[in-house]
């Protein structure tokens, strides 16, 4: 099984290289030992960036998937066998526009739910440039996605640390109501859980994605649509100040 580095706190999030060795060696795919590099999972876009072997030459990797294991997708003939050693650099743009993204997210949903009534997050899409959040039951209107954006943003310049922490399920459930942090789909044999807090309790939800360190790092939250998705679901699309093309 493959070590995720990234896990380990929120300061290993911003590591940008390490050293690996290769397990198992397909015609277009790896298997490392340990990686920096965020698979495709929990609606959170995969890291792209480098393998550099012993010898100097450089692979792509252009995807990163978690159907299983987690494999480095890098092309063919890349001439790798089992135990070859390699260091992994990661495509820092990308995975800190992620960070950003991710914890933002957090914080909207967060503030969504106490704002609208216990409108709960049923599914998210980050990407470096513009990301969005499915919310359910609400449906919005120009003055309330107006408060979703200043209260946000209020945060945002107030400066609430984010950390990674370990958590029962039994102590989250007594912190959150299960349904905003969405304990209620995980299986009940999950009772360890790596969770995001921001700030004091502002936030609370268990997550295995990239964060930063400090909600001021988020940048102003600009909501650019919303989208009806039926049934009392709607679609928040957002980007961040310096990301994007909005």
């Amino acid at each position: 099984m493959t070590r995720l580095l990234y896990m380990d706190s929120i300061d290993a999030c911003y590591a940008r290289s390490f050293e690996a060795t290769v397990q198992e060696a397909r015609p277009d795919w790896l298997l490392l030992d340990q990686t920096l590099f965020y698979p495709l999972g929990g609606g959170q876009n995969w890291d792209t960036g480098t393998l550099e072997t012993e010898d100097g030459a450089v692979l792509a990797v252009s995807e990163v998937t978690k159907r299983g294991p987690v494999k480095h997708v890098v092309g063919a003939d890349h001439g790798l066998e089992a135990g070859a050693r390699l260091r992994g650099t990661i495509d820092w743009d990308r995975r800190h526009a992620h960070m950003r993204m991710h914890t933002a997210q957090h914080l909207v949903s967060g503030i969504a739910y106490e704002l609208f009534g216990g409108a709960r997050t049923v599914g998210n899409q980050i990407h470096h440039d513009r990301s969005r959040i499915d919310l359910n039951p609400v449906r919005f209107t120009p003055e309330m996605l107006s408060d979703l954006a200043a209260a946000a943003n209020a945060e945002v310049r107030a400066a609430r640390p984010v950390e990674a922490v370990t958590m029962t399920r039994g102590e989250v459930n007594a912190l959150m109501p299960e349904d905003r942090t969405n304990m209620d789909l995980l299986p009940k044999s999950v009772q360890e859980l790596r969770v995001i807090r921001i700030g004091d309790d502002l936030d609370l939800c268990p997550c295995a994605g990239t964060h930063v360190r400090n909600t001021r790092e988020i940048g102003e939250i600009e909501i650019l649509r919303t989208k009806g998705k039926g049934k009392g679901t709607q679609r928040v699309e957002y980007t961040l100040d310096g990301l994007g093309d909005a």
